[in-house]
């Protein structure tokens, strides 16, 4: 991810540090903790990005 990279945290977060972070590229996604932004970026391509969010979308609550 680029360094001038949107990062984003879910609306549902109440701390804004218990999650994940997430920026969206044209041909990638990036996907970082939000308590440890150094430690590294989990980069994958969009349509796999997508397909994880479908996953979870679909996904029963528990």
């Amino acid at each position: 991810m680029s360094n001038d990279a949107r990062w984003r945290t879910s609306s549902f977060t109440s701390d804004g540090e218990s999650c994940v972070e997430v920026a969206l590229a044209v041909t990638s996604a990036g996907i970082r903790d939000t308590k440890h932004r150094a430690g590294g970026t989990l980069t994958v391509d969009r349509e796999s990005w997508k397909l994880l969010i479908d996953v979870i979308i679909k996904s029963p609550s528990s």
